[in-house]
């Protein structure tokens, strides 16, 4: 990178924890460490839910994800302002009153410490997973940039923003967030307008979405009712509202931020911000995937956007010929796109259909020839490859001018370090309040909890960067956090559907229930190729028919 690089991403990020630090109050007190005493605007907490949700993922993962599925993953979010409705309506009061730290306190008032304790559990598994993709995220950008390893690029992100989040409280966290959230829409709107600026003269945006949407990119809505496929519309309302309600009202990383505000009324308010502002947001940056699609339809992309390991095989001869090949399929769809771009704005009906029908043509000749190296890669390499998530940076650091690259790459470490700190947070608190204050040490001065939280921190940090050494050759990082996610947040929905929509709910009957939720799950997820989503309404269905079933027998022994 430019020098001038260099010093954006670095002024900022000093800036960040720095600023994040001095506006720590009260960290010496637990209320303060973990809830900032109660006391933050709707509008910080608005900001600072989705912030935590958007992280480095969304920005690489997502753009990647359009680039190579266009934006049908718009309909990932469609249940989410149904879901922030019922749970302002249900859980931000709820919780808020009951004076918790975190959601799963209040399961053993209502049935027992061994549903507290095994809820708590399931969370901080799924939870420490999921951070673990989202430390891979930011690496993808550093290994990239730095041309480093993706051990030393993955330890360098992880274990500094663990070092920050254990000496700073919930309350740098989230004015951490408020400041990169308005970094982050800068760098979007930055970077869609450079890409709308390097179209070649004489074709509008217009044309090239037409491009776009020649191949599917466009398509938004997939009205077809198949469990087996991940984005429809009906898995965004049915499974996508079940993964929502669980994520934003079970997830202690969720429900700790929401209690951070100063009341009830401030808590519901930043929920409804997420709510209305999520998807035009979304939005946005699976339409800059897109943009980046159109935008190599005139410059050739690489045949493999991940540098290492198209190095180790870019020396053989059948790459070489893959890569010729590739060339002269990328010039055939150039001159198909142009043809296809004069056709509409000629207006020839006949002649836009048959050009169509050849630009989508030669652009599946391309992907062919991709599947053919990618195969190279995974005979030479042993392991899988996916490279869907080197797609956004790729473009940024070959194509953005000095500048702009040094304030996206801000933009994704801020995002990533704002959600690792949040996530790392959550996680200390539950160990904390859940397992080491409830079985441990139940009386001992704030202090000592502290410093308990700090080790905490270290070690799920740890566990983190070990997770996201794997997580990169998953799949597309968007893709992998909410798959994690998914095998567990239905089941932990069930349990608080269990405790709070109905009074005749066991103990017993709560904690069997989870434990068949998740077994379910297990089952469910590698018996059958039911989409992600649907694991969701099949964990909560599977805790609360489990869980009646036996509350109801010990009733009727009773």
């Amino acid at each position: 990178m430019h020098w001038l690089d260099w010093t954006i991403v670095a002024a900022y990020l000093v800036y960040i924890v720095y600023d994040g630090l001095r506006l720590t109050k009260k960290s010496n007190e637990i209320e303060g460490y973990f809830l900032a005493s109660r006391s933050l605007p709707w509008w910080a907490v608005g900001l600072s839910v989705m912030a935590t949700q958007l992280s480095a993922i969304t920005l690489v993962g997502t753009t990647g994800q359009a680039y190579s599925d266009g934006m049908r993953f718009i309909q990932f979010y469609f249940g989410l302002p149904f879901a922030m409705v019922i749970l302002c309506v249900t859980a931000v009061p709820f919780f808020y009153r009951a004076k918790v730290f975190t959601a799963y306190e209040y399961l053993e008032r209502r049935f027992d410490s061994k549903t507290r304790s095994l809820t708590s559990f399931f969370f901080l598994v799924s939870r420490g997973l999921s951070c673990g993709v989202i430390v891979a995220a930011p690496s993808v950008v550093l290994s990239l940039v730095l041309g480093w390893n993706e051990v030393t690029t993955i330890l360098v992100m992880g274990l500094t923003t663990t070092v920050y989040t254990m000496f700073g409280g919930v309350q740098a966290v989230t004015w951490t967030d408020v400041k990169q959230m308005v970094v982050v829409f800068a760098g979007m709107a930055i970077i869609l307008f450079i890409i709308i600026g390097q179209l070649p003269s004489g074709v509008f945006l217009g044309e090239a979405m037409s491009l776009a949407g020649a191949v599917g990119r466009l398509k938004t809505v997939d009205t077809s009712f198949n469990l087996n496929e991940t984005y429809t519309l009906w898995s965004g309302l049915i499974g996508g509202l079940f993964l929502m309600l669980a994520y934003f009202g079970c997830d202690q990383s969720q429900v700790q931020r929401f209690l951070t505000a100063k009341s009830v009324a401030e808590g519901r308010t930043s929920l409804l911000m997420s709510a209305f502002i999520k998807i035009p947001m979304q939005i946005l940056i699976l339409f800059i995937g897109v943009s980046v699609f159109m935008f190599y339809q005139y410059k050739q992309p690489p045949l493999l956007f991940k540098a290492d390991d198209r190095a180790r095989v870019e020396q053989q001869s059948e790459y070489k010929v893959l890569n010729s090949e590739y060339e002269q399929a990328f010039l055939a769809r150039k001159e198909a796109a142009m043809n296809l771009v004069y056709a509409n704005q000629d207006a020839n009906a006949e002649k836009g259909a048959q050009a169509k029908q050849d630009f989508a043509a030669r652009n599946q000749e391309m992907n062919g020839i991709r599947q053919q190296a990618i195969a190279l890669v995974e005979k030479t390499t042993g392991k899988k490859f996916n490279d869907v998530n080197y797609v956004f940076p790729t473009f940024v650091t070959t194509y953005a001018p000095a500048g702009v690259i040094g304030l996206i790459i801000a933009a994704i470490f801020a995002a990533a370090m704002s959600s690792i700190s949040a996530e790392l947070a959550s996680l200390s608190t539950a160990t904390v309040i859940d397992f080491y204050r409830r079985h441990y040490r139940k009386d001992a001065p704030d202090s000592h909890y502290l410093n308990v939280s700090k080790i905490a921190t270290g070690l799920w940090g740890i566990f983190a960067c070990v997770v996201a050494l794997y997580a990169g050759r998953l799949g597309s990082l968007i893709e992998v956090v909410n798959k994690f996610g998914s095998y567990f947040y239905g089941s932990l929905l069930g349990v608080f559907v269990l405790a709070i929509g109905t009074k005749r709910a066991t103990g017993n009957g709560a904690f069997f229930g989870l434990l068949a939720g998740i077994a379910t799950v297990a089952v469910v997820g590698n018996l059958t190729k039911i989409s992600f989503l649907w694991y969701n309404v099949v964990g909560c269905v599977a805790v609360v028919a489990v869980g009646m079933l036996i509350s109801l027998v010990e009733t009727k022994r009773v």
